[in-house]
């Protein structure tokens, strides 16, 4: 069985020994004052699939068992992408940009585990269908080449992609434009198993569940995701982790976690990197906490810049 808050799942080996599990989960729930919601609740076979947050899980007719996003997770998707996009008009291609960036990380990091890729394609199609709507509209009276040149190109250098939505006017920390990232652009990255019956509540497995954690990549671009890599995760001024250890558990917290923690808890800066000497090795851009960047600001405000040396005028 498997459970998570009041949803649950039991695998069985006949209907019938799922009809007796049930009736003994609702004996069980009957003096808690629970009971099943008989819509919700279904007996099916394997071939036929069942939904679980928001994931499909069915075995095919090759014998393979795959977990895909929902229809209904695609669904409600595509329906708040179009619903975001109408209340946009009037906006601008910035607006655009800040708006769906986090909405389309978080869907895609929380499905990466899963049997995505196909899905993750159909919906960067639709999206190039509702930004070029929404662009067209804005600019009602200019031709269709007009429109693509300005807010189509290749504007992610890593990626040889003209068709990605982008705002031309604007710039980032980098000098890049800014533009739309895609679906597809995340890695599927698959669910590695537990092993035996390991448990996060065991305080001797802290090694185990810590390693299991580094290894599933945070979703941020090649650039942050190289920068974190090479500072192990951790901030060069106070050593902490850079990132939270727990992990979200839906697209929602996956589009919070990435609208509170990356954009605003982390920032780009550049530091001096001191060897063991005491001797600077250069100027590197890092990633630091954002509050130690204040904090670093403010110190740097308080000490007095040093005077450069004069020499003494000589009088006859």
């Amino acid at each position: 069985m498997v459970r998570y808050a009041d949803d649950l799942v039991a695998c069985c080996h006949s209907r019938q020994q799922a009809e007796r599990v049930k009736a003994q989960l609702a004996e069980w729930l009957a003096p808690r004052g629970l009971v099943f919601n008989e819509g919700k609740t279904k007996i099916v076979h394997l071939t036929e699939g069942f939904d679980f947050l928001g994931f499909n899980v069915r075995r095919y007719r090759n014998g393979k068992l795959l977990t895909k996003p929902s229809s209904a997770a695609v669904k409600r998707l595509r329906s708040r992408l179009a619903a975001e996009m109408r209340a946009l008009r009037g906006s601008n291609a910035a607006a655009v940009i800040a708006a769906l960036n986090p909405i389309i990380r978080g869907w895609a990091a929380y499905y990466q585990g899963a049997v995505s890729s196909k899905i993750f394609g159909d919906l960067d199609d639709y999206m190039w269908k509702l930004t070029y709507r929404w662009a067209k509209r804005s600019h009602g009276g200019k031709p269709k080449r007009w429109v693509v040149h300005r807010y189509f190109g290749r504007f992610d250098k890593f990626r040889n992609d003209r068709w990605v939505f982008g705002n031309r006017a604007g710039h980032d920390e980098r000098g890049s434009v800014p533009h739309l990232i895609k679906f597809a652009w995340t890695p599927i990255i698959r669910h590695q198993l537990v092993t035996g019956a390991a448990s996060p509540d065991d305080p001797d497995l802290i090694d185990y569940w810590a390693a299991r954690r580094q290894r599933v990549q945070p979703p941020l671009d090649s650039y942050n995701l190289r920068l974190l890599t090479r500072q192990a995760g951790r901030c060069p001024l106070c050593r902490d982790p850079l990132l939270t250890a727990d992990l979200p558990q839906s697209p929602a917290e996956w589009e919070r976690w990435w609208l509170s923690v990356v954009r605003k808890a982390i920032a780009a800066d550049y530091l001096v990197h001191q060897d063991g000497h005491g001797t600077p090795d250069g100027t590197r851009t890092r990633l630091i906490h954002a509050s130690c960047r204040r904090e670093l600001q403010a110190r740097k405000r308080r000490t007095p810049a040093s005077q450069p040396a004069t020499t003494p005028l000589g009088l006859a």
